[in-house]
């Protein structure tokens, strides 16, 4: 009888037996000669088929499931199930020796689709805001949860990080009108040159100049106003390129107790950082719609800062509201807020603004007190930013007030 049990070293090692191939074999006996190899199969194999002189062939079973029937030397040679087909075997090839490598390569494949997958989602995770709008044009707002961080994780949670990152975002807005002149602040928020502010503090306006952290100036015009919301939209004439656009957050997410950081130009003084914490949610302020309260109060307040008088727990501040107001909920803030804060950035420790800054009391704008008491005490309001991302598009189409 020729060898037919394994020799050492000749078949790849392990529990698959069926991938072991036999060195010579000439015709098929009715039992296994191994008592490791499995079993013949139930039927009878066909009698051979001699197709040519020295060389004996087998009728392919075409059951491609019980291990006797398919595969390269039973049946078709790729394995398809293709009844009456036949293999030679006459010459099987040689064994493979040791490990399967094929074997080994292909475990590797799904770690390193794995990996690299993880390695493009990471980038994509970093890189959203941005991504999105130098895909999508200039005029597209970069937004985010307050959990994404803009801030360098160097500095993150640090007031001087914040303040680094989103200061090039705030810039200083001087608006002239026939009652005079006043300063605001606003957010930069798209790299074409829009930036948001407070309706109030361009109001009226017959000419809007603008100046950025670099200290460079430019003209504005207005491109929407809702004096409900007591927001504005404003775009740059001749925008230059790089701008630094801030991140808008997630109003929804901030809770009373949360450290946040203002930046604006109380009196001037472009740049300003100051910081504090979320006093409380959902304030009442009432503000006047009527444009000519603000330019009386500009015209007699005297300071070169918007006097924007507002209500507040049943009592006026910076003058009178009139009787054209609108009331909306605000965020109570005790960063120091002054004149020239408003329309400025309200920001959370990640770097994104939560808020606009729209209104403060300070003793001196109470009329029962004198003007040696001037100054922030501690209490100041902002509109969410979460109103500010609804309010955009009807902004953009020239706003409620058009």
């Amino acid at each position: 009888m020729t060898e037919s049990f394994r020799r050492s070293g000749e078949y790849p090692q392990g529990d698959d037996h069926g991938s072991a191939y036999p060195q010579q074999q000439s015709h098929p006996s009715s039992s296994p000669v191994n008592p490791e190899w499995p079993p013949p199969p139930a039927y009878h194999p066909a009698p051979p088929l001699h197709v040519e002189p020295g060389t004996t062939v087998w009728p392919g079973s075409g059951h491609g499931g019980d291990g006797y029937g398919a595969g390269p030397y039973a049946g078709q040679p790729d394995g398809s199930d293709a009844t009456g087909s036949t293999a030679a075997f006459a010459a099987p090839p040689a064994p493979p020796q040791g490990p399967a490598p094929t074997r080994q390569r292909r475990a590797k494949g799904p770690f390193a689709l794995l990996a690299a997958v993880a390695i493009v989602a990471a980038a994509i995770g970093g890189g959203t805001a941005y991504g999105i709008q130098e895909l999508t044009g200039n005029d597209t707002v970069a937004s985010s949860s307050t959990s994404t961080s803009v801030v360098p994780t160097s500095q993150k949670g640090t007031v001087s990080g914040v303040a680094k990152a989103v200061s090039p975002s705030i810039v200083e807005i001087s608006a002239t009108s026939n009652a005079g002149s006043s300063t605001g602040s606003g957010v930069i928020i798209t790299t074409g040159g829009e930036i948001i502010t407070n309706n109030h503090v361009v109001s009226g306006a017959s000419a809007i100049k603008v100046r950025l952290n670099n200290g460079k100036s430019y003209t504005a015009s207005v491109v929407g106003t809702d004096s409900k919301k007591d927001l504005a939209l404003i775009k740059l004439e001749n925008a230059p390129s790089g701008l630094k656009t801030a991140t808008l957050g997630d109003s929804a997410g901030v809770q009373v107790g949360d450290q946040v950081v203002a930046i604006g130009s109380p009196e001037g003084l472009t740049g300003t950082v100051t910081s504090g914490i979320v006093s409380a949610l959902d304030r009442d302020v009432t503000v006047s719609t009527d444009e000519s309260q603000g330019q009386q109060q500009q015209q007699g307040g005297g300071s070169g800062s918007e006097q924007w008088p507002f209500e507040f727990g049943g009592r006026q501040f910076n003058g009178d509201t009139g009787s054209s107001t609108t009331t909306y909920k605000a965020l109570q803030t005790d960063a120091s807020l002054n004149p020239g804060n408003s329309g400025g950035a309200l920001i959370d420790m990640n770097g994104n603004i939560v808020g606009i800054n729209s209104a403060m009391y300070s003793a001196a704008s109470d009329s029962s007190s004198s003007s040696s008491s001037a100054g922030s005490v501690g209490l100041g309001f902002a509109i969410p930013i979460n109103t500010v991302k609804s309010d955009l598009a009807s902004l953009r189409a020239g706003g409620s007030d058009s």
